[in-house]
């Protein structure tokens, strides 16, 4: 496993700070070399695609050498092409991940968006993965009836634009109600003036199921567009293992993941996500219901045994 950008890379994005070019030169030019030793391969499985904002050479490369590839999607990456805000990248590359979709031995898909996108690119196989975690790595909230209600959500500095979003949601909610809003992202991350208490915690793979287990109600609220309708609920899921109630705007798979009534809301509007957090912040018996019937969905459809045997018998049947 190889991954496309490095560390460096990673920690200046997450601090904010522009890329370096030299260090983006030096991740082109390694999944290059990499890509030469392509024979030595058995399987070539891409994440999304070979070389980001380049045309298809590489995946071209693979197949006419008869190596082949499977590639896996769980973003909508077809709209940084197709929808740039630049005409030359749309005109030239528009079509790119259709081209490497269509020429795949066969496409992992995490939700029913992207396999339309897969079957319209005319893929000869595909396979829907949902988003999955390991539900032993989370641990199952212990209820109790706080007298300050903690919402919780998690995210980047890139998608805290989407829960600024319900800034005016908060605003009439504290008139009357009182919460705090945990946000999980980096110590780095400017944050807007939020009309509550906030808590910023440092965002560590290790701490996120102690970070979720703070919280009474985890949030994923998503604007209705292109690229978020690819997004795959991995947020709702995690909060859902710990046992959390969701609210969740109906976009993407979180249509698939929350069952609304049952283990959270689905909000499609201010008016709604208002009136959804109000009932959950006014009943502990509710939050704790709605948490044992998400933990319980999560354990059913989102683990990852249940895709591993998926993925297994769809690459034994591609190697014979």
């Amino acid at each position: 496993m190889n991954s496309f950008f490095n560390a460096a890379y990673l920690t200046r994005f997450y601090e904010g700070k522009k890329p370096s070019i030299v260090n983006v030169l030096f991740c082109y030019l390694k999944r290059f070399w990499i890509l030469l030793g392509a024979f030595r391969y058995d399987l070539i499985w891409i994440e999304k695609e070979l070389f980001p904002f380049l045309p298809s050479y590489g995946e071209w490369i693979l197949e006419k050498t008869g190596k082949g590839y499977v590639v896996d999607y769980d973003d909508a990456v077809f709209h940084n092409y197709d929808k740039n805000q630049f005409w030359l990248v749309r005109v030239w590359m528009g079509n790119k991940i259709d081209w490497v979709m269509r020429h795949a031995q066969l496409v992992f898909v995490g939700n029913s968006y992207l396999h339309q996108r897969a079957e319209k690119a005319g893929s000869k196989q595909i396979l829907t993965l949902p988003t999955v975690v390991d539900v032993e790595k989370y641990a199952f909230k212990k209820w109790d009836n706080p007298q300050t209600v903690r919402l919780g959500w998690i995210g980047s500095p890139t998608t805290l634009k989407y829960l600024t979003a319900l800034i005016p949601v908060f605003e009439k909610l504290r008139l009357t109600h009182e919460f705090e809003l945990i946000i999980v992202n980096s110590d780095k991350v400017h944050l807007p003036e939020f009309p509550c208490k906030v808590t910023l915690l440092p965002w560590k793979e290790e701490e996120e199921s102690g970070y979720i287990e703070l919280m009474d109600i985890g949030l994923m609220p998503l604007p209705d567009s292109y690229w978020e309708r690819g997004k795959c609920a991995y947020k709702l899921i995690q909060y859902m293992a710990c046992g959390l109630p969701v609210v969740a705007s109906p976009v993407g798979m979180n249509k698939d993941v929350v069952i609304h009534g049952e283990n959270g809301y689905l909000a499609s509007n201010p008016e709604e996500w208002e009136a959804h957090l109000t009932h959950l912040i006014e009943s502990p018996a509710l939050r704790e219901k709605f948490g044992i019937r998400g933990h319980k969905r999560v354990k059913e459809f989102y683990t990852i045994d249940r895709n591993f045997d998926s993925i297994r018998s769809a690459l034994k049947e591609l190697l014979k």
